[in-house]
């Protein structure tokens, strides 16, 4: 048992998740008052769906580290999420955004892969123990977070593999990862809601972006029923029939690739083929077959669910999500550990701000839309879980966009994050002694 686990008020996940729930209908019940307007004016509800839990994990009302409701969200109400957004999700619409989608994007990726050396180099002038190398170098646990920023999950414990982070250097890279992610993609909630402003900063063009949304929301008011409970019953059914077969997909393919990854680079270490280990990752298979399974069924009749509800549904199961994730956060370790890794720490604020900076230069520059800048960064530092959240700040109708660009991410991390890793370490000096 988790020593969290024998702190935490409530330790049943049954009554965390009532809990949760109960949160997830106050806020989004007080976003709707007229009471609570100037409140919600400066923070956003999505900002709260995971920060309060984020709290109640902090003071030990609940236990974050030991519940497996995360686990089941992303594995069974992440997917079923993903197919649902898609199933009206316009796929000319997107490609008619044109190339500034993708080009924010890919800068997004190369943010991060330039930020860690920059940020590694500025703090080691300050504390230059960091700069050694040797099976402790900080380079490795650094490469980590490189894998989660610009992929996900599955892309970070390739990551760990291949740099050989230990473990409780692992444990602290966690946190920093969780935490700055967290802060940035506060930020960008809030940022969704000063769009306007910005944009007009950034002399963009949100004409196709605005194209998109209204023909969406058009389509979703075209075919806008009451839900019976045969649509509900259907909805469901789409949405878990594709969740499981995203599974077998996964379990079929996953174990195979791994093993041949695995037996190859131990024939030859030095093999390309520890490039794509993160594909060896089932719930790599498992998101990238539920996204498109949704896509091709928006080319059916199945489309026409989405006038049910069917986007609503997905949402839903998404801010559940949302809400796992936040328990994850705790602000007390922050401090308890902070002695650790307030180093670490400063480096992954300065990675951030470096990402930040060259995303506004190169939207500055091709004008491009602040929502292109924010999905096309969540989809990298936030993934498949995240992306959508942030696109659907702009517009619910926009969450099949960062759904699209994260399994971008997803297939794109370790690459990026092994050529970040090879910048920090040429940085290395002889380790002392």
């Amino acid at each position: 048992m988790h020593e969290s686990a024998e702190h935490a008020l409530i330790q049943n996940d049954a009554v965390t998740l009532g809990l949760l729930l109960l949160i997830l209908a106050a806020i989004f019940v007080t976003s709707k008052m007229k009471s609570f307007a100037g409140f919600y004016r400066f923070v956003p509800a999505l900002l709260l769906c995971y920060f309060i839990p984020g709290l109640l994990n902090s003071f030990g009302i609940i236990d974050g580290e030991g519940s497996q409701l995360y686990f089941v969200a992303s594995r069974y109400l992440l997917p079923a999420s993903l197919v649902l957004l898609c199933l009206s999700v316009d796929l000319k619409g997107i490609i008619n955004l044109g190339p500034k989608a993708v080009t924010m994007f890919f800068t997004a990726t190369i943010g991060i892969i330039l930020g860690a050396p920059i940020a590694l180099w500025i703090v080691g002038q300050m504390h230059p123990a960091l700069l050694q190398d040797g099976p402790e170098g900080i380079w490795r646990g650094l490469s980590t977070i490189s894998g989660s920023w610009i992929g996900g999950g599955a892309n970070q414990a390739a990551m760990k593999e291949i740099s050989d982070t230990p473990d409780t250097q692992f444990s602290i890279m966690l946190l920093i990862d969780v935490t700055v992610a967290n802060i940035w993609m506060a930020v960008l909630l809030i940022g969704a809601g000063m769009r306007k402003k910005i944009d007009k900063t950034l002399k963009a063009d949100t004409s196709a972006i605005d194209a998109l949304r209204d023909k969406v929301e058009h389509y979703q008011a075209s075919v806008a029923r009451v839900p019976s409970f045969n649509d509900l019953m259907v909805m469901l059914a789409i949405a878990f029939v594709c969740v499981a077969v995203g599974h077998v997909v996964a379990d079929a393919l996953a174990p195979s690739i791994s093993s041949f990854i695995d037996n190859t680079l131990a024939a030859n270490p030095d093999s390309s083929w520890i490039y794509f280990k993160s594909f060896g990752k089932g719930f790599f298979w498992l998101v990238l077959t539920a996204t498109i399974l949704g896509v091709i069924l928006s080319f059916t009749k199945l489309r026409s669910f989405e006038g049910a509800g069917a986007s609503k549904l997905g949402s839903v199961f998404l801010y559940v999500l949302v809400a796992t994730i936040g328990m994850h956060i705790d602000f007390g370790q922050m401090v308890n550990e902070w002695g650790n890794i307030k180093w670490v720490f400063l480096i992954g604020i300065l990675w951030m701000l470096v990402h930040v900076i060259i995303l506004l230069v190169v939207a500055k520059l091709i004008k491009a839309p602040f929502f292109f800048v924010a999905v096309g960064s969540q989809a990298n530092v936030g993934g498949a879980a995240s992306a959508p959240v942030v696109a659907s700040a702009f517009s619910p109708a926009l969450a099949p966009v960062g759904v699209l660009l994260a399994v971008l991410g997803y297939a794109v991390g370790t690459l990026g994050a092994i050529v970040c890793m090879e910048l920090m370490h040429g940085l290395m000096t002889a380790p002392v002694g």
